[in-house]
């Protein structure tokens, strides 16, 4: 075998080699970026919902979506956040004989302010106390037999509140920042004047993080594939959650 075959055979080895390499990779990377996709998408996600989550509390307590992250954790870390403290529940019979939440609030009530001024309770029990004072000798709280019942509105630290130690004053500022970037912040947008066809005013907001901040180091072909295929589709290109073009109950593009 002269020296010329055997050149040509090397070569052709090699590039049937390569031809398999390609082939190989033309399957496996498109299966790695799903599957990295999917990991880092987790996260992003998360993020959104939280933001969500703290989006609705700042509207319900100042009546407008905000556009600034930075005012957003503010609130989170310095506001209270107001909870009902529900103890006992109505019997059918105290239902169909008339009896409310909002009655048995006030009778409770009541009785409360005779027996503080009684007992002037002072620290972290003094309610449990009162409520068990309350609860074995007010006239009106047996004749009702709301003995048990209770609904207080308490004072509760925002984040502790809202996350339930997922996060902490400590990392809170984490949640405007789009996982698996050099900390870029999530797009923010708002319309507080949206009005719909039935002339009725409704805030809307919309939190978006594109491909290409999340999925920057990956393939760079499978990226440009994948914001063509949802541009194709008139899809934004990336998760979100709200909409600023109508209102959609701030559901995310995932759901």
């Amino acid at each position: 075998m002269n020296a010329t075959k055997i050149i040509i055979r090397i070569l052709l080895g090699i590039g049937v080699a390569f031809m398999a390499f390609i082939c190989v990779k033309s399957v496996v990377t498109p299966i790695q970026f799903e599957e990295e996709r999917a990991v880092r998408e987790t996260q992003v996600i998360a993020n959104l919902i939280s933001l969500r989550t703290a989006e609705a509390q700042f509207r319900l307590d100042k009546g407008y979506f905000t556009a600034d992250l930075d005012s957003l954790v503010d609130y989170l870390k310095t506001a209270p956040k107001k909870e009902v403290l529900k103890e006992g529940s109505l019997s059918e019979k105290q239902l169909e004989d008339g009896m409310t939440e909002f009655k048995a609030s006030k009778i409770l009530e009541r009785a409360r302010i005779k027996a503080q001024r009684k007992m002037n309770l002072q620290g972290p029990d003094s309610l449990i106390q009162l409520y068990n004072y309350v609860w074995a000798n007010d006239r009106e709280v047996k004749a009702e037999g709301l003995q048990g019942f209770r609904r207080d509105t308490i004072l509760t630290n925002m984040i502790q509140s809202l996350y339930k130690g997922q996060y902490t004053e400590e990392n809170i500022d984490e949640i405007v920042y789009i996982p698996f970037t050099d900390n870029v912040k999530f797009e923010v947008e708002t319309n507080n004047e949206y009005t719909t066809s039935q002339g009725i005013k409704v805030p809307i907001f919309e939190i978006r993080a594109h491909f290409n901040t999340y999925l920057h180091d990956l393939n760079k072909q499978e990226l440009v594939n994948l914001i063509d295929k949802e541009e194709k589709l008139e899809h934004y290109a990336g998760l979100k959650v709200g909409s600023v073009e109508a209102p959609n109950n701030n559901a995310g593009n995932w759901e």
